[in-house]
């Protein structure tokens, strides 16, 4: 499954032994949320339909600054610029586009530069990064949080039919 996940193509500075690994189908679906859509009857959603907010949620709600350390998880739903601690020194990943079903970034570390960028329902990419290189992979994404690799930042971003992105960083 994972080459299939690499095959989806993303940009960047790829090296083999920095590839993500998974534990699970990369194919698994991201689970339907509740769209806080306009039917009268749903009690539920009018917090979300009365407020405009996206009715995804993330532990660290849309707080950038809380990515300091390495790890976070972040809704998205703009362009914005992550500064965080990457393996070698401080890293910075900079969203250059999110929508419906769509997620772009640029990831800049002392290792290098990397891209990801992906669309349709359930799509998103991994980058992990090392002191010394990155990799990219991008495809279909379950919503299960990255596992920690050791000695390096894993970085995943998935796109959501609401127009926002979860973004999860996770040190090892």
């Amino acid at each position: 499954m994972l080459a299939a996940l690499a095959v989806a193509g993303c940009g960047g500075s790829d090296k083999e032994d920095g590839a993500p690994s998974h534990s699970g189908p990369a194919s698994a679906s991201r689970s339907a949320q509740p769209s806080g859509g306009s039917s009268g009857d749903a009690p539920a959603s009018a917090s979300a339909s009365a407020s405009a907010k996206p009715s995804v949620s993330a532990a660290d709600g849309r707080d950038a600054g809380a990515c300091a350390d390495g790890n976070c998880e972040i809704a998205v739903s703009e362009p914005v610029t992550v500064r965080f601690k990457g393996p070698a020194g401080p890293a910075t990943l900079s969203v250059t586009e999110v929508g419906p079903n769509k997620v772009e970034y640029t990831v800049q570390s002392s290792g290098g530069r990397s891209q990801g960028e992906a669309s349709g329902p359930g799509q998103g990419c991994i980058t992990v990064l090392r002191d010394h290189g990155s990799a990219n992979s991008c495809g279909r994404l379950g919503k299960d949080r990255p596992a920690a690799q050791p000695n390096a930042v894993v970085i995943q971003m998935t796109a959501g039919e609401d127009g926002t992105a979860i973004l999860h960083i996770v040190s090892g």
